[in-house]
């Protein structure tokens, strides 16, 4: 009997260990329940609080696009914003502006894009302006629009400095042939004019033909080749959008043709290689991550009511072999 009373009082006893462990275990889940909602709801205030800047590249994976992007979330974690890269495919101005129209239907506190001139962009631009959301301009700009700032290269003394350096540094005098990579491109047309203040007030050289590869590595070869087909006798070469220089060398190698001095805008990976070969004689480069971090710190001055450049250039700097 003794024993029987033992057994039961060690089932209860066990039953209530068991209920208290329940209870305990219980309470633990609900707490780091609780604390996981109250840290989801912290992290969805801390991202809710966070301005929203769309950047709308010229083309999605372009290298130089990229590394914009890159200096703008380095600046937007610095200041508190959140961006939202987006952009065509392939080059595609029509498509661009879509991509803005549909940007400033989602009600962002501020939209970095390249400027384009078009009408239809301006518009655009006014309607974003006329809803509160700041628009800055990177790469290339549009200053007949409503845009608050630009922050780029100064596209006209990059040109000016591609002159100087090909006077400086080419192998030969004679006839040059151009590539832009867009011949509807502000910036691109800059840098021609600037290019050819240097070039005419130069004796011995002479711009003969200038055409588009519509920033192709392959378009820039097949223009390369009809362009030293009509002028074989064209002594520099130089591309004027990042892919143009490597397109042209690639071009030179198809005809088997030498003698011809190439310089190239950027420093895409292909064109460092070039460069290091000889292929290459030098390339101006651009500071992409400086104009993502610039422009999203412009924004953050706007943001602030703080004074702000309404023009901010970004440097250049020589690459070449030495």
């Amino acid at each position: 009997m003794a024993k029987r009373k033992w057994m039961i009082g060690l089932i209860v006893l066990f039953a209530i260990f068991g209920y208290v462990a329940v209870r305990f275990l219980s309470s633990t889940f609900a707490v780091e329940r609780l604390v996981q909602q109250l840290e989801s709801g912290q992290d969805t205030e801390r991202h809710q609080s966070l301005k929203h800047i769309v950047l709308i590249a010229q083309e999605l994976d372009n290298p130089f696009w990229r590394t914009v992007e890159q200096g703008a979330k380095e600046a937007a974690a610095q200041f508190g914003m959140n961006i939202e890269y987006a952009g065509p495919i392939r080059i595609n101005p029509s498509e661009q502006m879509k991509l803005l129209s549909k940007a400033i239907a989602s009600k962002p506190d501020a939209i970095l894009t390249q400027g384009i001139d078009e009408p239809q962009y301006n518009e655009l631009v006014s309607k974003a302006i006329e809803q509160g959301i700041p628009i800055v301009t990177v790469d290339s700009d549009a200053p007949s629009s409503k845009r608050l700032a630009y922050i780029g290269t100064d596209n006209q003394a990059a040109g000016v400095q591609m002159g100087q350096l090909v006077v400086r540094d080419s192998a030969h005098q004679g006839k040059i042939g151009v590539i832009l990579g867009s011949e509807h491109a502000d910036n691109q047309q800059m840098r021609l004019e600037g290019f050819r203040t240097i070039i005419e007030q130069t004796p011995g050289f002479e711009i003969v033909a200038v055409q588009s590869s519509n920033i192709s590595r392959i378009e820039a070869a097949r223009q390369a080749e009809l362009m030293l087909s009509e002028h074989p006798d064209i002594r520099t070469m130089i591309g004027f959008s990042a892919w143009d220089a490597v397109g042209i060398v690639e071009g030179l190698q198809a005809l088997h043709k030498s003698g011809v001095t190439v310089f190239g805008f950027d420093d895409v990976e292909a064109t460092q290689r070039a460069i290091a070969r000889g292929d290459i004689a030098a390339s101006l480069v651009q500071q992409p991550k400086d104009i993502g971090f610039e422009a999203v710190s412009v924004l953050h001055r706007i943001f602030e009511h703080n004074p702000y450049p309404n023009t901010h250039y970004t440097g250049t700097k020589v690459l070449d072999k030495r």
